[in-house]
């Protein structure tokens, strides 16, 4: 027995709100209401630089850029469902958390969440967070 599958559209998602691809991929991928977001890591997307300021200063960079990719696809933070951080050293995972908490309130149903260690992230970064997005609304 064969099953059909709905083709559905994939919309490449770009804003210049965010840096550019550095290699093969999308900043984002739209699929009907859910949306993909590449892991970023801290570029200014004005100058092209990582940012080498503390993590703090780094992980904000991070989440801005999240967020202007979510504003292209017509989202912002309430739509996001889960999250995948990935950090280089784990003794700043309070200090990431501190400002990702200023993105995400507790007490606005938080998305779920992963937090991981990385040996290394692309260009020496920091941290990378990558994430997914529902429009339920």
């Amino acid at each position: 027995m064969k099953h059909s599958i709905k083709a559905s559209v994939k919309e490449v998602i770009t804003t210049k709100g965010a840096p550019r691809a550095i290699g093969p991929y999308s900043q984002g991928i739209l699929v009907e209401n859910m949306l993909f977001c590449s892991g970023q890591i801290p570029i200014n997307p004005k100058t092209g630089e990582l940012v080498r300021g503390s993590i703090e200063e780094q992980t904000r960079q991070v989440l801005d850029n999240l967020g202007a990719v979510l504003k292209a696809a017509g989202m912002d933070y309430h739509d996001v469902v889960s999250v995948t951080v990935f950090m280089d050293d784990m003794d700043n995972f309070a200090r990431i958390n501190q400002v990702y908490a200023e993105y995400f309130k507790v007490n606005e149903q938080p998305p779920a969440r992963c937090a991981v260690g990385a040996a290394r992230l692309p260009k020496d970064a920091s941290v990378e967070i990558s994430l997914i997005a529902i429009k339920t609304q």
